[in-house]
């Protein structure tokens, strides 16, 4: 059985006063209240939610956009469910749900994005991937979806924004790294226009020119977002005429494939090539262990979801104190590698 008229027809009850016990209305009495659950349980009733969220103008559903593919999500990267985790725990205080976004790395995101909006899908949306220039901000901002990004962009219309600490990683790795002495220090970032390889690595010059050293172009390293893309890295420094003494790696899911190829060539982590990189569960088994940056993402999740309700009229008042734009930290945990 579904539907509230087959439920009302079934209590010889108005469908109203069905509903506003269903939605727990004051002006119910209570024995009327218990016999409408009763029988919604006993006889499998399920609200139209259709209707529902036409009614009420709210889906009840928080949107967070993410690229998909192969070599984004198909090798067992947990960077996201963590900082998921931490969100779910915030929205299902006020019973909304959290809905993954996907959008193909073969479709155009800008395209999806305005295909999500025209259908009010959510109420809400977080943005990650973002670019050095990000038209998604300008179509949330002018459409009135409250939205949070996870990352920055050039593109800025005001919105709250939370994003990893990359200057602070690069500061941290390469003062460590110069007072070990090396001055040949490489980088490597991620393909296209993600805002954040643009953070580091400037920020990575920055710090370089103030100890008179400067980031050789060659040795700024662009891969893929996964093992196979650490891989490459390590056969591009391999071949290198000028080979770094020491390299960070930014993406936490390149650090296994980077070690793997310099095994294969017979060198060592720690001492042939200093490596500083970000942590994953996977990292914990490396040998040597690896020198690494850890966010805590579960804490990020749950601002993140704070940040953006308390954009939202129906939930901001219960959280006047959100933070509303942060560069999250990352805590250096000391190991061998470099």
């Amino acid at each position: 059985m579904k539907g509230i008229r087959q439920l009302a027809e079934h209590l010889d009850i108005s469908i109203g006063t069905v509903s506003r016990a269903l939605n727990g209305k004051p002006d119910v009495n209570e024995e009327t209240r218990r016999r409408v659950l009763e029988a919604a349980e006993q006889l499998g009733y399920v609200a139209n939610q259709a209707g529902r969220s036409l009614r009420k103008g709210a889906t009840g559903i928080i949107g967070f956009m993410m690229q998909t593919g192969h070599d984004i999500t198909g090798q067992g990267d947990t960077f996201f469910m963590r900082v998921f985790d931490g969100m779910q725990t915030v929205l299902a205080r006020h019973k909304l749900d959290l809905v993954a976004l996907l959008c193909s790395s073969e479709e155009d995101p800008d395209d999806y994005l305005k295909r999500i909006v025209a259908r009010g899908f959510a109420d809400g949306i977080i943005l990650s991937a973002t670019r050095f220039q990000d038209p998604r901000f300008e179509l949330l901002h002018k459409t009135k979806i409250p939205f949070i990004t996870l990352g920055r962009s050039q593109t800025d219309v005001g919105q709250p924004w939370y994003d990893l600490d990359f200057e602070g990683m690069a500061e941290e790795a390469i003062e460590r790294l110069v007072a070990k002495g090396h001055r040949r220090i490489a980088i490597s970032r991620p393909h296209g226009d993600i805002n954040l390889g643009h953070v580091f690595e400037n920020h990575s010059r920055v710090v370089l020119a103030r100890h008179g050293l400067e980031l050789d172009p060659a040795h700024v390293y662009r891969s893929g977002p996964n093992e196979p893309g650490g891989y490459h890295v390590a056969q591009q420094v391999m071949k290198s005429r000028d080979r770094p003494s020491a390299i960070i790696l930014l993406n936490e899911a390149t650090v296994v494939g980077f070690y793997r190829g310099l095994q294969e060539a017979g060198l060592k982590p720690g001492k042939d090539i200093a490596v500083i990189g970000q942590y994953s569960p996977q990292a914990q088994f490396l040998n040597p262990v690896l020198t690494c940056f850890r966010p805590d993402l579960r804490s990020l999740g749950i601002a993140l979801a704070e940040s953006l309700l308390a954009t939202m009229p129906d939930f901001a008042h219960h959280y006047p104190e959100a933070t509303r734009r942060r560069l999250w930290p990352m805590t250096l945990i000391e190991g061998e590698s470099d």
